[in-house]
């Protein structure tokens, strides 16, 4: 199906962006998807286009663009090694707050394109990205209709930046899909997020899988085919309800 690459006027610089739709002439509601620590690669843009299978203008933006070109990264040979020596440079240049600072600019961006119906988007992240996704639903309440995070990580801490924070702001049905024995993710923090998104009004369901962090990924070591069909079913529902 088509897609196009484009560049993004954010605050701090240009911001690489894939911009995937349905096959046909649209117009279509719109989705931002959230990437993970591995960045931009083939599989991440076949999960967007996958996305915009559904029905939807998908968002692919590069929140790597601060750190400047990098070759795509291949998972498998990175968590061989010291990923976090390989990765770390390149995480250290975005975060839960620069991400929703970027979306502003991508949701300006969708604003321009005849092919977008409503002003409803969905967020979809993973990994580090299900924090960004949480964190863009809290800045543009008005703007975000539906938001998924798949095994993400640190999203309750005690930095000012954790995605719990912004509960209290956000204004979208939330899906929450962690991942079993995930380091990132333990259970007190679970519940963390779960009171704070109670404690606000949030629409919310959270679900744990019998699965590793990063299921969700076609190219990591541990993806769980049975349990991605699962997670795309779940978003595809949600998507379904909210953006109309």
């Amino acid at each position: 199906m088509p897609y196009e690459q484009v560049t993004v006027r954010t605050h701090d610089g240009a911001c690489p962006t894939h911009v995937l739709t349905p096959g046909g002439t649209g117009p279509w509601p719109a989705a931002i998807m959230y990437m993970d620590a591995g960045g931009i690669r083939p599989a991440m843009v076949e999960m967007a286009q996958r996305l915009a299978d559904i029905g939807h203008v998908v968002l692919l933006p590069d929140l790597f663009y601060r750190y400047g070109p990098y070759e795509p990264f291949v998972p498998a040979e990175v968590f061989k090694g010291d990923f976090r020596a390989i990765l770390g440079p390149l995480m250290a240049t975005t975060g839960n707050d620069k991400a929703a600072q970027d979306t502003g600019a991508l949701i300006a961006y969708l604003d321009t394109r005849s092919d977008v119906v409503g002003r409803h988007v969905g967020a979809v992240g993973f990994c580090m990205g299900g924090g960004m996704a949480l964190a863009a639903a809290a800045a543009f309440p008005d703007r975000f209709a539906a938001v998924a995070s798949f095994h993400g990580g640190n999203l309750a801490t005690d930095a000012p930046t954790s995605p719990h924070r912004g509960a209290p702001h956000i204004k979208a049905e939330v899906y929450v899909a962690a991942a079993e024995n995930d380091r990132s993710y333990p259970p007190e923090m679970a519940a963390k997020l779960e009171e704070a998104l109670t404690g606000a009004g949030v629409t919310f369901r959270t679900e744990t899988y019998r699965a590793e962090h990063g299921w969700m990924m076609p190219d990591f070591p541990v993806y769980d085919r049975e349990a991605a069909e699962r997670g795309w079913s779940e978003l595809r529902a949600m998507y379904q309800r909210t953006l109309r």
